[in-house]
């Protein structure tokens, strides 16, 4: 068995909470910033097994993972099981913590083709496609899901949660929604913990993790290992210092400094025009602003200004000129 089931079971022993998988934002330069921030165990942007078993350019850029991605997991979705073992095959020789098959997005493009939640029509055949996934590979397997398709009466994920740890998978992380409500309504976190006590294997809790308090309630009321962060992290990525803090020293931990604010738009600007260029790495940060500049006095000037250059030297111009005034 490869080493890193016992890693996983070593750092899913001590409460993670982890930087969702999120297409165009968890790339490579947003987890190393993450981690910066006590985000630790991330996963990459969902690959489509497709794209890369034809040597998609964009699908091999996201396997890539650098050398302190060590706790980085590789998150495929596909709709035919025999594709998906074989794109978990070529993923494992990028080296990942682990591989996890995307079993929840409720995008109508994806899940509609038979991926992603669409797994959930048939639990009987994403059991079956999971099983051959765990196979086919020798690192551990993870499985990404929502609690059901529609209503509660369609929910299958106690019953799911238990047929995927007899199919080999190493660890479950439930988003605590229907595919159907997609990111509306609110999670139920109950879910969760109805899965874990029926499983040895560790329940992930995501869906409304917003604060620190968030994940410290949802570990308190689930019992889950932990618990993982998605669209909060895209404007907020302090939150893995704020959760840790709290989780682990008992404190809440102060809102990040006006300073500190302009500061994270400085490096992510930094970073991903030195990984992509100008214009694009500067346009692919704008998503992140109006969470970064939070709060600040005239933020939403500032942030126009900045979404409105394409030079990196134009934008830390701009942030250069907001911290002499804002310190005048």
């Amino acid at each position: 068995m490869h080493e890193n089931h016992a890693k996983l079971k070593q750092v899913y022993g001590n409460k993670p909470v982890i930087l969702a998988p999120m297409e165009d934002v968890t790339d490579m330069v947003f987890r190393r910033l993450c981690r910066s921030l006590g985000g630790d165990v991330s996963m990459t942007e969902f690959v489509n097994v497709e794209g890369l078993l034809r040597g998609c350019r964009n699908a091999k850029r996201k396997i890539r993972l650098a050398d302190d991605d060590g706790l980085t997991a590789i998150q495929i979705y596909g709709a035919n099981p025999e594709r998906l073992a074989e794109a978990a095959r070529f993923a494992e020789e990028a080296e990942p913590f682990f591989i996890d098959v995307n079993c929840g997005c409720w995008v109508p493009k994806i899940a509609g083709r038979g991926a992603g939640a669409g797994w959930l029509r048939d639990p009987e055949a994403m059991v079956a496609m999971a099983k051959m996934v765990v196979s086919s590979v020798s690192l551990p397997v993870t499985v990404k899901t929502r609690i059901g398709l529609g209503p509660e009466s369609h929910m299958p994920i106690v019953d799911l949660a238990r047929r995927l740890e007899d199919a080999g998978v190493s660890a479950l992380t439930i988003h605590c929604r229907t595919a159907s409500m997609g990111h509306s309504g609110s999670a139920d976190w109950s879910w969760a913990a109805r899965a874990r006590e029926v499983v040895s294997i560790p329940v992930i809790v995501n869906g409304d993790v917003k604060t620190a308090q968030d994940a410290k309630r949802a570990l308190d009321e689930t019992g889950c290992a932990g618990v993982m962060v998605g669209r909060r992290a895209i404007e907020h990525p302090w939150i893995f210092r704020e959760a840790y803090s709290l989780l682990r020293e008992g404190t809440l931990r102060a809102l990040p400094t006006d300073e500190e604010r302009i500061e994270l738009c400085r490096e992510h600007l930094k970073a991903n025009v030195a990984e992509r260029g100008e214009p694009y790495g500067v346009r692919c940060t704008r998503r992140h602003l109006s969470g970064y500049l939070a709060g600040l006095r005239g933020a939403s000037q500032l942030r126009q200004q900045l979404n409105t250059c394409d030079s990196l030297e134009g934008c830390l111009a701009i942030l250069d000129a907001y911290g002499s005034v804002a310190a005048a």
